[in-house]
């Protein structure tokens, strides 16, 4: 365990170096700046700017070089409508430095275009970089209060496609749905973000990510309705650390195995974050009778505060209005870790590991599981269908039925 630590930290000090390198060398190349302001924007917060943001994307997605910039400056509020950042791009690297604030319509119904899924999206741009101290407002309330199906919401920030990215200090408040989505990219770097929205608002995921590869997220926090982070099929290498989470539903793995679908999820890390009053901690959630697999996914030197189900497996997840259908299959849950929790839970029934009877769990590690109540009770383990083991002599050892 030691000597994976010690990889860990190894890999995490190369990546903090290769981040500051690339920010340094932006400093130091000549990039060409596009200002929004030099394309007509107004700032006013009232008058659309959606031309002027598209024109100045024209321009730096146009311009050669190692590095073109396209400047959100600071002081201004940008009113956009749903608009689509495409590539690839001229320049190596195209950086988007928002330091004001862009927002979106007021309500839903002066939206361009209503039945829009995302609000800004960014596309098949190799080496986007989004950086800066700026807030992306997605004025999210009017979709809430008219209790719209998730999918009949727009994303916040949709990218897709964007290999090398880096998103690095922003804040997106009141997204209507989830505040970023990262698909279909490989190599992604996210830290030092705030991602924020009322506790009740529906659907409001920090970050989902799927079919992408070497996802990094550290050193950032999340307030939201819903998942901090969820892991959807198709993603491997994930690694998240130093998360502030909560209020929320936890990080997931997961919802996996929709309506029978197949799902491979593996090699995902998650170490050292925080759940702060949470629904949920550590997570993976499938589906009955869905098909694939998630392996080989670790969570590791956790911190609860007062997080209501701390640790749980759900292979019998059904989310509201679905109906429910009998078990034929599962997705194959294996190598699964949960390490060093420390802290308190609200429930009596804090760890669930709730598996298929179909596939069960496989090789599932409890160590180091150190949670109470707010009142210094102990709480209750409830298992199902797993095979694992723990060193611990309470809470977590008889959880399993192979010892």
């Amino acid at each position: 365990m030691v000597h994976i630590k010690l990889i860990l930290l190894f890999f995490e000090i190369i990546l903090r170096l290769s981040v500051s390198v690339i920010f340094l060398c932006f400093g130091l190349v000549n990039g060409q700046n596009f200002s929004v302001l030099d394309f007509d924007a107004t700032g006013d917060g009232q008058t659309d700017d959606s031309n002027a943001f598209v024109k100045t994307w024209n321009a730096a997605c146009g311009g050669g070089g190692d590095i073109s910039i396209l400047l959100i400056p600071a002081g201004r509020t940008f009113l956009i409508q749903p608009i689509v950042f495409n590539g690839p791009c001229r320049s190596s690297n195209t950086k988007v430095q928002l330091e004001g604030i862009v927002v979106a319509p007021s309500n839903k119904e002066v939206w361009s275009n209503p039945n829009s899924r995302m609000w800004i999206k960014f596309s098949a741009v190799l080496g986007l970089v989004i950086v800066g101290s700026g807030t992306i407002n997605g004025r999210g309330s009017s979709f809430w209060e008219q209790h719209l199906k998730a999918s009949q919401r727009p994303t916040s920030l949709h990218i897709s496609k964007c290999d090398n990215l880096i998103i690095s200090g922003i804040t997106s408040i009141d997204s209507p749905k989830n505040h970023i989505s990262i698909a279909a990219c490989t190599n992604v770097v996210v830290s030092n973000i705030g991602l924020f929205a009322p506790e009740d608002s529906p659907n409001t995921d920090g970050i989902d990510i799927s079919r992408s590869t070497n996802v990094n997220i550290f050193d950032s926090t999340i307030q939201t309705g819903d998942d901090c982070i969820a892991i959807n099929t198709g993603n491997t290498n994930i690694n998240i650390t130093r998360i502030n989470c909560g209020p929320g539903h936890g990080i997931s793995v997961g919802s996996l195995g929709v309506n029978g679908g197949s799902a491979a999820v593996s090699d995902v890390q998650v170490t050292q974050c925080t759940f702060n009053q949470t629904m949920n901690g550590a997570r993976i959630k499938t589906w009955p009778g869905g098909q694939g697999y998630a392996r080989n996914i670790s969570f590791e030197n956790i911190t609860l505060i007062n997080a209501k189900n701390p640790i749980i497996i759900d292979q019998q997840y059904i989310d509201k209005g679905r109906v429910y259908s009998a078990e034929k299959s599962a997705v194959a849950i294996s190598n699964i870790k949960f390490i060093d929790f420390r802290g308190t839970t609200s429930k009596k029934n804090a760890i669930k590991i709730d598996c298929s009877a179909t596939t069960r769990c496989k090789d599932v590690l409890m160590n180091g599981i150190n949670i109470t109540m707010a009142d210094g009770k102990q709480p209750r383990v409830d298992c199902k269908n797993v095979d694992g083991k723990s060193e611990d002599t309470i809470l977590t050892h008889d959880c399993f039925e192979n010892i």
